[in-house]
């Protein structure tokens, strides 16, 4: 196989990034956009030992879950890689995909729940990242291309609310009417590089971040934005470093309260430019409850929260239970937990900052000296967790284990790790080929489409102590 190649060939999977996979003698070629059994013909753009990426070129037959996207820009601006199959075989191939990856990295064959539907199909997100860039003839408003600097031009976007085609509109015609300049990535000049903006119940959060120490115009920015909406905060960001980062650390209010209060499942908490929360409100309460249930909390218990981040889950279970610990490595995160235990009157909730290997056995050997019950809440990033806090929870052994994922594929390497089917051998993780004993077994594994349209799938999964 060769680049460059066109070839025919039938789809027989999808693979974890949302790609149809073809078979072509000892190759696997990852083709975008193309459905199990789907016959295509396609081009060959890069071949890596067995493995080949190829573009579609033709649907030769096309398969029944295939429908029409209802993005312009669908396959260009990188955002969403699903639009053009059926949602309900979305979740299904989400679902496949979590068993695909327990079972083949893993070497694990627990049941996998259905995936979990999203009461919206579109129009989701409550977060909207604008880059400006500069062109040719002057700029573009809209989304990156995959891993690119170049931004496709858009007028909206179906997974975002309706209010995000005023901010798109109302962004053009303030740069155009009073000749601001984009941000250009080759030459580091230009005043605006992005406008980010954070619904928080019908209220926005609109950040412009510019390279320099003030905006001009302002206050006519702030009319034409009160043109079009109720209430909202208006920030500034200077960022002038030229990296990929998009916020800077100085952030400047200059209209509106600027932080907005919202409650989940009992806890009240301010949002701000710069707090995280997932962009589908549905489906993150509905995470929320499920680590709550399979967690079991009641009076006797102690969870201890890891990668605790600003505390929201943390004081949720501190609600329902004896004692809740979080634990984070960042200073401002512990700083913003502390404050959402003054908040919500937390007297039994403890924000620890430090590395969760180094103080989780100690915490676990503390608690269980007065608890009947401890539960671990695992929340990581993407990456998963460091090999050295694997061995901290082998070490502490606590009775269950919550493991919410952003990865199939990195949930399927901690869960082989901590069950033995894996294990670390020169650097390397590797099939386990000898006796596998394991403290614990696998309860749940419940997938949940954080993000319809797109390849990414949450998984929630409950371990429990033999």
């Amino acid at each position: 196989m060769n680049k460059n190649e066109i070839l025919s060939g039938s789809v027989t999977r999808i693979g974890s990034g949302g790609e149809g996979i073809i078979k072509e003698g000892e190759y696997s070629v990852f083709v975008p956009f193309t459905l199990p059994g789907e016959r295509v013909r396609y081009q060959v753009l890069k071949v890596k030992g067995k493995i080949a990426f190829g573009k579609a070129l033709e649907i030769i037959t096309p398969a029944e879950e295939r429908i029409r996207p209802k993005c312009k820009v669908f396959g260009k601006c990188g955002g969403c890689q699903l639009q053009h199959i059926k949602y309900k075989t979305q979740l299904k191939l989400k679902a496949k995909t979590v068993a695909d990856c327990l079972s083949k990295i893993a070497f694990l064959e627990p049941v996998v729940s259905p995936c979990e539907r999203s009461d919206l199909e579109y129009g989701y997100r409550n977060k909207l990242q604008l880059p400006i860039r500069e062109n040719s003839v002057g700029y573009t408003i809209g989304f990156f291309v995959p891993n690119s600097h170049r931004v496709i031009p858009i007028r909206s976007c179906p997974i975002q609310p309706e209010w995000s085609a005023k901010i798109i509109s109302g962004t053009q015609k303030f740069v155009r009417h009073y000749g601001i300049s984009a941000y250009n990535d080759e030459t580091g000049k230009g005043l605006v590089k992005h406008v980010v903006v954070r619904d928080v119940d019908g209220k926005l959060i609109i950040t412009v971040v510019i390279t320099e120490n003030d905006l001009p115009f302002k206050s006519e920015l702030i009319s034409l934005l009160r043109e079009n909406f109720g209430e909202f905060s208006l920030y500034l960001n200077i960022n002038k470093l030229g990296n990929n980062v998009i916020f800077g650390n100085e952030f400047r209010l200059i209209y509106g309260k600027g932080r907005y209060t919202a409650k989940e499942l009992g806890i009240k908490y301010e949002i701000g430019p710069e707090s995280f929360m997932q962009v589908n409100d549905g489906v993150r309460k509905r995470i929320y409850q499920e680590a709550i249930k399979c967690a079991g909390a009641d009076e006797i218990t102690v969870v201890i929260d890891a990668y605790s981040g600003a505390g929201l889950l943390t004081a949720m279970f501190a609600q329902r239970c004896k004692k809740a610990i979080g634990v984070e490595i960042v200073k401002e995160a512990v700083d913003c937990a502390e404050h959402l235990k003054a908040k919500n009157g937390l007297k039994n909730m403890e924000n620890i900052c430090a590395p969760c290997e180094k103080v989780l056995p100690e915490i676990m050997e503390r608690e269980r000296k007065e608890s009947a019950k401890c539960v671990l809440i695992l929340d990581p990033p993407r990456q998963g967790i460091e090999r050295n806090i694997i061995e901290a929870i082998k070490e502490s052994l606590p009775e269950r284990i919550v493991y919410i994922s952003c990865s199939p594929q990195t949930l399927s390497r901690d869960l082989g790790l901590l069950l033995g089917t894996l294990k670390i051998e020169n650097g390397v993780t590797v099939k386990n080929d000898g006796e596998v004993r394991s403290a614990y077994e696998i309860e749940l594994v419940k997938p949940f489409d954080l993000f319809p349209q797109t390849r990414h799938v949450e998984t929630v999964c409950l371990l429990t102590r033999k």
